[in-house]
């Protein structure tokens, strides 16, 4: 059965977030139908453990008062668990997410195939059931990231989804809070860097301009670790690298994910004269078995093989991840190399990153580190929530929600499970 609520009423339910970051699902329920945002799969898990579907009837089982799910963006804390809904679930989200989720299914463990009920674009209201929902595009790590509009029952929910002011696209979040939209009862703010933040961070433009430096003082190869979804990342890697006079090479993940874009004159493509593409032992099995000849035919002119890349190796920049190691150290491709790590640092304090970073002291590979957060500072925050000075602020994505109210003047903290109305 669906939650208690009639009339003109809206009622939100955060089933996880509320004191956590990442895993994100919040329930709306109006005139007795349903809406989820995000059914995201919790950051504490490691690749192989289970969790189920939050406590939502319908989700698994399907139920026509579920009118709907929609995703903010492609990262797995917010989409990780759309694989387990029920068939008869309407799934939406924009149209680029739902083409990088299913070229990261052919990859890795992580991608969905998710057949769209409906597509997201900036700014074009849905009708979703009794809600009306409004994305709005914003500045993320994750390409194509919305916040979302919820409005039923004449009452209206902003759902930041995750944002922030200093990527590529930070003019889009600058346009959000320059020109609100009206009449917001609740605002629901991710606050991911509540509680730790340390000051400015590094921008796009910082990485890029780092990036330069390791590329230009690098006599050998250098090898990029980051992640083929962070779009904005390979941006800025491969301006360092033209600026730098060297030639970018990624894999066939990174290709796929570039054309799922659709944005071929930006994004940095296959058919570019300072792209190359070299394919690893991994994805040519995986093209194999599965038949799959196309994904390396598309790429044939853009081609390069090992052998090239240890010649050219003080020319070359190279996507790296650590199931390439064995087969670039036998081509002879280390010699001069160094490493960039352009992702979250707390990676390499597991066992995989204790072991990467092992394999490079071994080949006295140096590492140097240029990252740039998914997530707004909290000075950021601030700007974003005084544009909506008369909505109720609730915290969500967020280890530290009991500070709120004196970083940003207001508060109202909800648990996970807890019905409340806007």
């Amino acid at each position: 059965m669906a939650a208690p609520g009639a009339g003109n009423s809206l009622r939100v339910r955060i089933h996880r977030g509320a004191r956590e970051i990442g895993g994100n699902v919040v329930e709306l329920e109006a005139a007795g139908q349903r809406l989820v945002l995000d059914v995201g799969r919790p950051l504490a898990l490691g690749p192989e453990d289970w969790t189920p579907l939050p406590a939502i009837e319908g989700l698994a089982e399907g139920d026509a008062s579920v009118v709907g799910v929609v995703l903010s963006h492609a990262h797995p804390d917010h989409y990780g668990l759309v694989s387990a809904l029920d068939a008869t679930v309407p799934v939406y989200a924009g149209e680029a997410t739902a083409r990088i989720l299913h070229e990261a299914a052919f990859f890795t463990r992580a991608g969905a195939a998710v057949k769209l009920a409906g597509v997201l674009a900036d700014r074009l209201p849905l009708q979703i059931g009794p809600f009306t929902v409004t994305p709005y595009l914003v500045d993320h790590s994750a390409f194509d990231a919305y916040a979302l509009l919820v409005e039923a029952g004449r009452r209206r929910v902003l759902y930041t989804g995750d944002v922030r002011f200093h990527g590529r696209k930070a003019s889009l979040v600058e346009r959000l809070i320059a020109e609100p939209p009206a009449d917001v009862d609740v605002l629901l703010m991710e606050g991911t860097q509540v509680g730790r933040d340390r000051g400015r961070p590094l921008s796009e433009l910082d990485v890029e301009e780092r990036a330069l430096e390791v590329f230009r003082a690098t006599e050998g190869i250098v090898l990029l670790m980051y992640s083929p979804q962070n779009v904005d990342r390979l941006v800025s890697l491969f301006r360092a690298a033209k600026r730098a006079r060297r030639t970018f090479v990624y894999d066939l993940y990174q290709a796929a994910v570039a054309r799922a874009t659709g944005r071929a004159e930006t994004i940095p493509q296959p058919e570019w004269p300072d792209v190359r593409v070299y394919v690893p032992n991994a994805q040519r099995i995986k093209v194999k078995q599965t038949q799959q000849f196309e994904r390396v035919n598309s790429i044939r002119a853009a081609r390069v093989f090992a052998d090239e890349i240890a010649r050219r190796r003080s020319e070359l920049v190279l996507l790296f991840r650590p199931s390439m190691a064995a087969e670039i150290e036998r081509a002879g491709c280390l010699k001069g190399a160094g490493a960039l790590w352009s992702q979250w640092d707390g990676y390499l304090e597991g066992p995989s990153g204790q072991k990467l970073q092992d394999w490079l002291a071994t080949h006295k590979i140096p590492l140097m580190r240029a990252h740039a957060s998914g997530h707004a500072t909290v000075g950021d925050l601030r700007r974003f929530a005084a544009s909506f000075r008369e909505a109720r602020l609730v915290p969500i994505h967020t280890a530290h929600p009991e500070r709120f109210a004196a970083e940003f003047g207001r508060a109202e903290l909800h648990a996970d499970g807890e019905w409340w109305s806007v």
